[in-house]
């Protein structure tokens, strides 16, 4: 499973709302846990949070609230599930206000992903100026779960960094695909 991800999705530049929205909110729910965790219950999530429609999740209330806390196939961890309603009323706020959250994120990296050059595991980052930045003015919104590790993660998921390690086979084919 996790193979499959880094060879098909991770690191692949992502451009659509919905997925973006999906990514946000599990890269918030992976905080303190590894990522094959959340992986693992990424199907759980999406049938859990109507995949990932922000419009639907943004008008859940206290009743779907702790219905999702008793959700087995979720991490039912009661602030990160309020995190991600909120997260999606202000990510719909977000929308209307910059056209897209795809346009609003990725001017983070001025619109085209940043392309490293790392050689080992070592010398890739948790955070970035960039990463930094994008949380400082995420939270200004009103985002929680949006530190700049998260955010780095998020960054590195989407494609919005190039962290594949220059012997991976798809850090070139990466490269093509901005």
């Amino acid at each position: 499973m996790y193979v499959a991800y880094h060879d098909d999705e991770w690191g692949v530049p992502l451009h659509d709302d919905q997925r973006l929205f999906e990514m946000l909110i599990l890269e918030g729910a992976q905080a303190g846990l590894s990522w094959i965790t959340v992986l693992r219950k990424r199907d759980a999530y999406r049938k859990a949070f109507d995949r990932f429609d922000a419009g639907r999740v943004a008008r859940y209330g206290i009743d779907r609230i702790e219905r999702l806390m008793k959700e087995e196939g979720i991490i039912r961890n009661r602030l990160k599930i309020e995190a991600a309603v909120k997260n999606a009323r202000t990510f719909l706020d977000v929308q209307r206000e910059s056209g897209s959250f795809d346009a609003y994120i990725w001017q983070f990296v001025g619109g085209r992903p940043k392309q490293n050059a790392r050689r080992t595991m070592k010398e890739v980052p948790a955070t970035s100026p960039e990463s930094d930045a994008m949380s400082r003015d995420l939270k200004k919104r009103g985002f929680t779960f949006v530190g700049s590790t998260i955010c780095y993660a998020f960054m590195q998921a989407t494609g919005m960094v190039n962290d594949h390690l220059v012997d991976c086979f798809r850090y070139r084919a990466v490269q093509k695909a901005r």
